[in-house]
Formats: structure tokens, C-alpha cells, sequence
């Protein structure tokens, strides 16, 4: 088990010595910088520039003014060390960003976790033991593992990875696919209970961890292993073909992205361009919002990069559920998630709200633009976030900027009051883009960042699958297209049931469109069309989900075995 922890001293200091900790300071932030940039090096030469990108989110982190402006100020106000300083500061950001419910998001107080103890290493002159070398191959137990000590193991040793806490989306996760270690996270308080003489299987597929496994175990996972690697081999034999289903129907497989780094993975997935782009991450990404012109470059890299193929910028989606550098627009919030944030936000406060409209509409002369709204609730919001858009148009044509007039804008349907409106929707806008996310905790009333009831979060849910065909249906009668750019739409065993619902688009992240393409591929529409129906005449969620588990077995894994 690693010690995280550090004790960090709280000795105070007087005023006269200020300067000399804010020195001490920054030599430990320049100290760190070289530290990351050399493991940022080494990732690059072994595993090539994507998951090199991930420490690029570290060095903004000890370049956050507000971050530097807050510890000096923790420091001078309280009379307390750098040090101490510093470790309140930066754990007051980490619990910030623990507490939001965007999973990608939430995996950000994991760096800056690992970049704070780093700089506190620094500043206590303390060095950094990371991970022990492993004399022989063994398993890795431990309460959490950061990007850099992932990324400083010795692949050949390191069999598999085992954590209490963490998340599928985490950079150490994504560090841990990259050097093809199998990686199971979030187990709690697994590493306790574990002793060091105990065989430990890892099946990193489907989350499992089994402890002193029997041999009729053990022989079980040795076919499955070799399932998976036939499954694997067909998967890759179809990345160059179209989706298209047995019987002839074709659906558009799109990426979601977090920024323009993201786009040599889109273009080596074979992606029909994007569906969705995440926005909020430029906001977050520095000690202020972004203006026009460095969204403009963001957006234009993105359009011209996919072009013909359309790109879907979804507008703004954060509120006090993110960092304090945004307190100047937000007060605390009991539950930011169902309060003021996403379009709400941006309809209070249009000057950031146009910046970035002018911004979108300005890239979409280079490419195929399309606009998204976030967390519409009905036709008023809709109309007004529309109002503000002509205006902006106006703005544009009197400046004689080119831009596409008749860009698409489209709504996304997150919010039950939203689904239950969206024939009315529908009149006033292109398309519609479910974000099954937050649709499903709303729907079901489920925090999935409370441990107690996280289990409860269902897809399989019958009232997830009626409302869904009800967005569609209204879809279809407006001439409206319905995406999926929620989680629901990157698994396989959910996919099906998406599609016989009538989903024309689905739109994932750029590693799980090899085995959606797959899946589509090895299906008819109408076979689909009957798992759908099926699965709505039940009122059962394990049935729902047992039915599409089944079909997702017959059809992808055991098709061609």
C-alpha cells in the first residue's frame, strides 16, 4: 500500500518572513514543473503524444494564478507556512472538484492531488519514493495510484492494477490501457482486507477481482481470455468499415471530446466527426473565462480538422459545482447539480454567453458547426438562448464577419421537463441530443455521487426506455434527428436497446467506437426494433437489463466463435 500522506508542519510565520516563503514557493512550483515535464518527455518517447497530454492538465495546475494568488493570500491572512498554506488551498480545490458529478471532470482532483504532494515534497525537501520496483511480477494493491507513478511502472512486473478508489475515466486508468496493465478501481477498502501471500485474478473486462481463485476458476477466465482476444481481433477487422446493419440501416457513429487535443484520437476512430464538444473545459483550463478569440482558435482547429463532417459545440455547462475562481458569478449552492448553472447561467449572464456565440458562429465558416444548448428545460429557455443568438448574428454580419447563417442549433434533452416538452422543442430547433447522464439521475432522482444509492442508477430502467422512445417519436413527427451522447450510448449491452428505440445517432467517446461499429455491423434493425419492444412491455429492470445482456452475447460475443 502506498503513503499518500504527507505530514505537512503548521509551524506560523511572522510578517517580515513572507517574502522568503513566497521564494521558497516558487522555487518548489519551478522545481515541480522540470519534475513533470521530465515524466512528460518519458511518457511521450514510450507510449507517443495522447497520453502524454494527460501531465499538460498538471502543469496548468501549478500555473493557476488563482490557485498561487490564494495560497500567498492563506499565507499572509493566517500567518501560517507556505507549506501549510499551499496543502489547505489546493485540498479546498480537490474537495471542489470531487464534488462534481461530470465524471471526467471529478477525476481533475486526482492531478491536482498528485501535483500538490509533489510541490509539497518540494517545499519540505522530502523525496518522492512513488511506487517500490518490484523484484518479480506481482499485483498492485493500493488505496489510489496517480498518473506519474502509473506512468514510472515497470509494465513487465506490474500484472495488474487494484485500487480502493478512483474511477474508469481516471488518467491513471488511461495511463494503465496504455501500457496494456489491467486496472480495477473504486473497491473501496479493498487493500486493507488484502495480505501480500493472497493470488489475486483481475479481470479488468468487467471489474471484477477474485482472491485466491479456485482452478475451475481459473479455467473459466483462461477461455474467457481467449474470447476476448478472438473478440478483440474481429472488432479491429471492421474499424475500416461503415456502420451499417445487416439489413441495410445506417447509423452515425460520432466522438465527444473535451478539446482540440482530443482529435487524433477521433480521427483514428473513424468517427463521423463530433457530437459532442465539451466546452467547459476551456473555462476551467485558466485563472479566467477564455475570450472570444481563444475560443474562436478552439473551435476553428476542431471544424477545419473534421470538416466536411459536422462538429456539435454544446454551449457552456458548468455552475457552482465547479472551481471558486468562478465565485464571482456563483454564491454556494445546498445542490448545484438541479440549480443555477448551464444555460441558466448563460442566460444571466449574456456578455460571456455572446463571447461565445460570436466564437462558434465565427468557426463555423471553417467547417460544418453545429450549436448545442445544455439543460433546457422548456420552449423559454430555448427561445430566449435563440433571441440572444440572432443578436449576435446581427452583431457579426454588421462587422462584416463571415459566419454560417444558417447553422443548426439543437437542444439537449437532459431534464425530464424536457422530454415531456419535446414536440414542443422540437418547432424550434434542428436536432436533439439526449445526454442519458443526467437525464437518468434526474429521471430516478439519483445522486450517483452518493455511495448509498449510486446502485440505483439504471439504465435498464423501464422509465428511462419510455421516455426515451417518447423524445424520439417526437422526433421523428417534427423531422427532428435524436442522438444519445450520454455513457448509455458507449455500451454495447445498452446500444441495442438505443437503436430499436429509433436513436438515429450515437455519439461516444473515441475508444469505444471500434465495438459500437462491431455491434451495429452484426445486427438488423429489426431484430432490434423487437428487443426494444420487448424490453418496453416489461416493468422489471433486471429482466430489461438480463434480456439485453443475453442479446449482447449472442450478437458480439459469441458472433463468430
Amino acid at each position: 500500500m502506498l503513503a499518500h500522506d504527507l505530514e505537512v508542519p503548521d509551524d506560523s510565520v511572522s510578517e517580515e518572513d513572507f517574502p522568503k516563503e513566497v521564494n521558497r514557493f516558487e522555487k518548489a512550483l519551478l522545481d515541480t514543473r522540470h519534475q513533470i515535464s521530465k515524466i512528460r518527455a518519458e511518457v511521450a518517447a514510450k507510449l507517443g503524444e495522447d497520453e502524454a497530454r494527460i501531465f499538460d492538465a498538471h502543469l496548468l495546475v501549478i500555473e493557476d494564478k488563482a490557485l498561487i494568488d490564494e495560497t500567498i493570500r492563506e499565507m499572509e491572512e493566517g500567518g501560517i507556512n507556505i507549506g501549510h498554506a499551499f496543502d489547505t488551498v489546493s485540498n479546498r480545490y480537490i474537495d471542489a472538484f470531487s464534488r462534481i458529478d461530470d465524471e471526467y471532470l471529478r477525476e481533475r482532483a486526482t492531478d491536482i492531488r498528485d501535483v500538490s504532494r509533489r510541490v509539497l515534497q518540494n517545499l519540505m525537501g522530502v523525496a518522492s519514493h512513488g511506487i517500490p520496483k518490484m523484484a518479480e511480477p506481482r499485483v498492485l494493491v493500493c488505496h489510489d495510484i496517480t498518473p506519474s507513478e502509473t506512468a514510472g511502472l515497470d509494465a513487465e512486473k506490474v500484472q495488474a492494477i487494484v485500487t480502493d478508489v478512483g474511477s474508469r475515466t481516471s488518467h491513471a486508468v488511461i495511463m494503465a490501457r496504455s501500457i496494456l496493465v489491467p486496472a480495477v478501481v473504486g473497491l473501496r477498502d479493498f487493500s486493507k482486507h488484502i495480505r501480500g501471500s493472497d493470488w489475486i485474478l483481475v479481470d479488468g473486462y468487467d471489474g471484477l477481482v477474485v482472491v485466491n481463485p479456485s482452478e475451475a476458476t481459473m479455467a473459466r477466465y483462461g477461455k474467457i481470455q481467449r474470447e476476448k482476444k478472438s473478440l478483440d481481433e474481429r472488432i479491429m477487422s471492421v474499424a475500416s468499415l461503415p456502420p451499417v446493419m445487416l439489413d441495410g440501416r445506417e447509423i452515425t457513429l460520432r466522438a465527444n471530446i473535451e478539446g482540440a487535443d482530443n482529435l487524433e484520437r477521433v480521427q483514428q476512430s473513424g468517427a463521423s466527426g463530433v457530437g459532442l464538444f465539451r466546452t467547459e473545459y476551456l473555462f476551467l483550463n485558466g485563472p479566467g473565462f477564455p475570450g472570444e478569440e481563444e475560443q474562436f482558435q478552439a473551435y476553428a482547429k476542431v471544424a477545419k480538422a473534421c470538416a466536411p463532417e459536422p462538429v456539435v459545440i454544446r454551449t457552456l455547462d458548468f455552475g457552482a459545482d465547479k472551481v471558486e475562481r468562478s465565485s464571482v458569478y456563483f454564491n454556494e449552492e445546498a445542490n448545484p447539480f438541479i440549480g443555477f448553472r448551464a444555460i441558466r447561467f448563460c442566460l444571466e449572464y449574456t456578455d460571456v454567453f455572446k463571447d461565445q456565440l460570436r466564437a462558434i458562429l465565427r468557426a463555423s465558416h471553417y467547417g460544418n458547426v453545429r450549436i448545442m444548448y445544455p439543460m433546457i428545460s422548456g420552449c423559454e429557455e430555448l427561445l430566449k438562448a435563440n433571441a440572444i443568438l440572432e443578436e449576435v448574428k446581427e452583431e457579426l454580419r454588421g462587422r462584416d464577419i463571415p459566419f454560417s447563417a444558417d447553422i443548426e442549433v439543437g437542444s439537449m434533452i437532459e431534464v425530464p421537463g424536457a422530454a415531456m416538452m419535446a414536440d414542443a422543442l422540437a418547432r424550434h430547433c434542428s436536432f436533439f441530443s439526449i445526454g442519458t447522464n443526467d437525464l437518468i439521475q434526474c429521471l430516478l432522482a439519483i445522486d450517483r455521487l452518493n455511495d448509498r444509492i449510486a446502485h440505483l442508477y439504471e439504465p435498464a430502467h423501464p422509465a428511462v426506455l419510455r421516455i426515451i422512445r417518447n423524445v424520439v417519436e417526437a422526433g421523428r413527427k417534427a423531422g427532428v434527428k435524436v442522438s444519445v451522447c450520454g455513457e448509455m450510448a458507449g455500451d454495447p449491452i445498452y446500444v441495442p436497446l438505443l437503436l430499436g428505440l429509433g436513436v438515429d445517432e450515437l455519439s461516444v467517446s473515441p475508444s469505444s467506437i471500434p465495438v459500437v461499429r462491431y455491434l451495429i455491423r452484426n445486427v438488423s434493425y429489426r431484430e432490434m426494433q423487437a428487443l426494444a419492444e420487448e424490453a418496453c412491455g416489461l416493468d422489471d429492470l433486471r429482466r430489461i437489463f438480463e434480456l439485453a445482456e443475453a442479446f449482447y452475447r449472442e450478437r458480439v460475443l459469441e458472433a463468430g466463435v
